[in-house]
């Protein structure tokens, strides 16, 4: 999609993955010089943690990333928070989540960002404020799916037995997801990942949440969106699960920790480094080894600017 920050609808529009080249696009065949690295980084089990995702590490290591209704909800340790500050600082820095814009607005990274990606790439932010071009282009190409989210939703909660199921919820109109008393509890899901494929739609199991996603909804397209408007630099991406493998199989140079559903399908693309850390320790080691990637000059090849521009 190829939106100006902050515009309103635009004609002949391209928001999503496998929509194919922004007409905006046609005939660039080289990439432009860039100035520095984009380091778009996933949240949740990645960058941030909660309590008992963060692994046995005393209070006073933690540092608070989100409060809920008063209390700490999210954490990354001390040394990371201090390499994200010069992370921030080196790079430009894109938070991007599957979380919904208000679960996303509970978080306080206590670093500048110019942009933020929001509900799996629904809502591209700029400078806070949910960019209203990108989000009304994002709902036109999902009203093409296959499944509808009514649809989902009905089988959603169809399956969702009290006995495993605790609530399910749709994400700001856009996805649906269940969440499970405890990740042991949820049953084999395959009928249900083989039905949302036949129909356009994917599935995550994130802990104790199941996210049942349209497949065009994605992080890599909005954040090729966050590339070409920061002069088309090159990415540094870091994720753990299967929501954010496109994101990294795009990146020019890529990391993810060792957990999450990434981790337990043993899957490392071309371009991914993997730490053996892992919980809150495993953010400090993927911030340590971004830091490292963007140590080096940002280079921009004519292969990655295909990747990303197929993306858009």
């Amino acid at each position: 999609m190829s939106l100006a920050a902050g515009s309103g609808p635009a004609a002949g529009l391209g928001p999503a993955a496998g929509l194919g080249p922004a007409a905006g696009h046609a005939g660039l065949s080289a990439p432009p010089p860039a100035s520095r690295w984009l380091v778009a980084c996933d949240l949740d089990r990645t960058l941030i943690y909660s309590r008992r995702a963060a692994g046995p590490l005393p209070l006073q290591e933690l540092v608070t990333a989100e409060h809920l209704d008063g209390a700490a909800a999210s954490f990354l340790t001390v040394r990371a928070h201090r390499l994200l500050r010069d992370l921030a600082s080196t790079a430009t820095f894109v938070p991007v989540t599957t979380r919904t814009l208000a679960q996303y607005r509970r978080v306080d990274l206590g670093v500048p960002v110019r942009y933020a990606i929001a509900a799996n790439g629904g809502h591209l932010l700029v400078d806070g404020h949910p960019d209203g071009g990108w989000a009304r282009a994002v709902r036109v190409r999902l009203r093409q799916a296959g499944l509808g989210l009514t649809d989902v939703a009905r089988r959603a909660e169809a399956l969702a037995d009290p006995a495993w199921a605790r609530t399910v919820r749709t994400a700001d109109d856009l996805f649906v997801y269940v969440v499970a008393h405890d990740r042991d509890r949820i049953p084999d899901l395959a009928e249900l990942a083989a039905w949302l494929g036949e129909g356009g739609w994917t599935m995550s199991v994130q802990g104790r949440k199941v996210y049942l996603v349209p497949a065009m909804l994605t992080k890599s397209a909005a954040l090729a969106e966050v590339r070409r408007r920061c002069g088309h630099p090159p990415v540094a991406a870091a994720g753990d699960s299967l929501l954010d493998r496109e994101m990294l199989d795009a990146a020019d140079a890529a990391v993810r920790p060792a957990h999450g559903e990434l981790e337990e399908q043993g899957w490392v693309g071309p371009r991914v480094q993997v730490v053996p850390e892992s919980g809150a320790t495993g953010g400090e080691a993927v911030l340590a080894r971004l830091l490292d990637i963007v140590a080096a000059p940002p280079r921009t090849t004519a292969a990655a600017f295909a990747r990303w521009t197929a993306r858009m």
